[in-house]
């Protein structure tokens, strides 16, 4: 271990040093005690035969899910560096979208060939730098063993969008979400800008009731809210004439508090039919312009509509949706290819959109507004997810946001790869014979990353209760032989040619995976105290 505190035997006060080596020691060990501790909670949820984890929240609430990143979000974690995994699977959720699980599990196997490096004395600088050569390096590896793929083959995106949800816990759904999926970010694909999928264009829906088997894909727009039926206005409105808008039908307020008192009735009608005429002229001018579908902001400051008002606009046979959440604004004038109108004064013919159809459907115990047919449609699109509980409902949600993000990964990045730990096996041997021609300790450090690569496969066969020991070294056995695609089949129980089975990813996830996991590991490494301020 390291060196005990030393006092130097020196007679003059001014050359007296203490130099105490065994504390960043503790430090750098405690740090990565911590960190993977964190990797082993989360590693028993890889691959498709990965458990779930239950998380009870303070609150009460109860989440169950499968995704590495969910967990560790909901997570506790009070040690810095412990933190720090936490932070590289949300970073790895924002690059890659997947693979959150996978990212954290290499992070921990780093650390513990890490500590054995440690305390064989190597420096924690030297180790560092050879974990940076060793990524660039495997990127470089992963990169060769690639298989690009065109956007037009959509077969091979399905397949890409079912290997990732297989390991969640509605993997038997796969077939139905994982080519909703696809056809959902190809329907958002800018052809002016191939490469960039902005998953905000593509707005779930959650609603109670049903199966996951009921979920849909529409093109359209809907909401979770009924019409306003307060005066027996319309529900289903054909070639409707859609105005979203930011102002209230009510009775204006005063913008300070302050109370009118009226002492005469006379006055009380001049008020209230100043009231009715105020409404009414609004109205008018709303239904001058051909409008006869209303979606109102939610309003803070007043009412939005007054029953008086929902009771004109169903006279005007003018279906009101009303409460629209502010955020949700910009979604749907992206979609309806329509602009927000802020006053009335600006209520005009051209700012409205247009749709076939605009229906309230029942679905379980609610309702919702579906608006379908849009005339010139922006490039969203609306998924309706259904489930027989709350539970299922939002791993659902979950699952086909992984999903999603699989496929924008491969509309950015053209390339794919297989899955089932042939990548990590392949690396590790190609890694293992490089290290052989680096000299010193360099070669020493890439040697450890090698055998830290192989716990994907190790833990894939673990968790699927196959003999980890034996699968991976006959993995490596076949890797040896040249069979670059051989991996673990979990369902068969035994090494097949992943690729002809069609368990793909894409490569931006095991490359953002690999980069992200040595940079964490190379910054717990290099901290060696921790000072806490009060």
């Amino acid at each position: 271990m390291a060196a005990p505190a030393v006092l130097l035997p020196s007679t003059s006060s001014k050359t007296e040093s203490y130099v105490d080596n065994k504390r960043k020691e503790d430090i750098r060990q405690a740090n990565i005690v911590a960190a993977r501790a964190v990797a082993d909670a989360v590693r028993t949820s890889l691959g498709p035969k990965g458990m779930d984890k239950m998380i009870s929240t303070a609150s009460g609430e109860v989440i169950i899910t499968n995704d590495g990143a969910t967990i560790l979000n909901k997570m506790e974690v009070l040690q810095p560096a412990a933190k720090m995994l936490v932070e590289l699977s949300k970073s790895q959720d924002a690059a890659a979208g997947d693979g959150t699980t996978t990212v954290v599990v290499i992070a921990g196997a780093l650390l513990k060939q890490c500590l054995s490096l440690l305390s064989a004395g190597i420096h924690p600088t030297v180790i560092s730098d050879s974990l940076h050569k060793a990524a660039i390096k495997a990127v470089d590896v992963l990169t060769a063993m690639a298989v690009p793929v065109e956007l037009s083959d959509r077969e091979s995106l399905v397949k890409s969008a079912s290997t990732s949800l297989n390991s969640k816990v509605v993997s038997q759904y796969s077939t139905l979400l994982a080519p909703l999926a696809v056809d959902a970010v190809l329907s958002v694909v800018d052809p002016l800008k191939p490469d960039i999928v902005d998953l905000r264009d593509i707005k779930i829906v959650k609603k109670l009731g049903g199966t996951v088997d009921d979920t849909e894909l529409v093109k359209g727009l809907v909401f979770d809210k009924k019409v306003s039926h307060a005066a027996g206005g319309p529900t289903h409105i054909e070639n409707a004439k859609i105005a979203v808008i930011q102002f209230q039908i009510s009775p204006p307020k005063t913008d300070i508090e302050q109370s009118i008192v009226v002492s005469d009735y006379t006055q009380m009608d001049r008020i209230l039919k100043e009231e009715r005429n105020y409404i009414l002229g609004m109205i008018k001018k709303i239904k001058a312009t051909g409008c006869n579908v209303l979606l109102i902001q939610k309003s803070i400051l007043r009412d939005a509509v007054t029953d008086l008002s929902l009771h004109y606009l169903a006279k005007a046979k003018i279906l009101v949706v009303k409460d629209v959440e502010r955020d949700e604004i910009e979604f749907i004038t992206k979609t309806l290819n329509c602009l927000p109108i802020a006053n009335i004064e600006h209520f005009r013919a051209e700012k409205l959109g247009y749709a076939d159809l605009v229906e309230e459907v029942s679905l379980g115990d609610g309702k919702i507004v579906k608006i379908t047919g849009i005339k010139d449609m922006g490039r969203t699109t609306t998924v309706l997810v259904r489930g027989s509980n709350l539970l299922v409902l939002d791993e659902a949600e979950r699952s086909l946001h992984d999903a999603l993000c699989v496929v924008r990964c491969l509309v950015s990045k053209r390339f794919l790869i297989a899955g089932g730990g042939a990548p990590e096996i392949e690396l590790s041997r190609q890694l293992g014979a490089w290290a052989k021609v680096l000299h010193g300790m360099e070669g020493y450090c890439v040697k450890s990353v090698a055998e830290a690569l192989e716990v994907i496969p190790y833990t894939l066969a673990e968790n699927a209760g196959l003999n980890p020991i034996a699968i991976v070294t006959e993995l490596r056995n076949r890797h040896a032989q040249g069979e670059i695609n051989a991996g673990i089949n979990v369902r068969k129980g035994q090494i097949t040619n992943i690729l002809e089975e069609n368990v793909v990813q894409p490569l931006l996830v095991s490359t953002s995976a690999i980069t992200l996991a040595t940079e964490c590991v190379r910054m717990i490494l290099k901290i060696d105290d921790i000072v806490t301020v009060r």
